[in-house]
């Protein structure tokens, strides 16, 4: 396999009360608190277009995985066998990708938002953003 360097630059950091210790929602649907994602000033025209309502998936960087894991036990439960980490949501896998659906609460100055269902800790940097598309919908 040809060897291949990536930049990724975040374009926005989530500012949430999850954190190191905080008890995590596993996922979004499953009690995650109200965040807001903090972009950096260079991007802020990116940002223009998105509305409160809408949702958007968040790409986010899992800094703090252990990149080595390559199979776990799914929602770390012993009881499961051992799977691919490319077939589960885990966050420990080779390149930390982090997919959220989240919804959006509020846009304001700065530029930030504020999002639902969003289960990043505080820190998290923010890679990407996309619409979710209806499906009747083309952009």
């Amino acid at each position: 396999m040809q060897q291949t360097t990536f930049t990724v630059r975040p374009v926005a950091t989530i500012e949430s009360p999850l954190g190191p210790g905080a008890q995590t929602p596993r996922q979004g649907d499953e009690g995650a608190p109200q965040a807001w994602v903090a972009f950096n000033a260079e991007v802020a025209d990116a940002v223009r277009d998105l509305r409160a309502g809408q949702d958007v998936l968040l790409l986010t960087w899992l800094e703090r995985a252990d990149r080595t894991v390559l199979t776990v036990h799914p929602r770390s439960d012993p009881e499961r066998p051992l799977t691919g980490v490319f077939s589960t949501r885990s966050p420990a896998r080779p390149n930390p990708v982090g997919l959220h659906r989240v919804t959006i609460l509020e846009i304001a100055d700065g530029p930030r938002m504020r999002v639902s269902g969003l289960e990043a800790w505080d820190g998290t940097p923010v890679i990407d953003v996309k619409p979710v598309l209806d499906p009747h919908t083309e952009r």
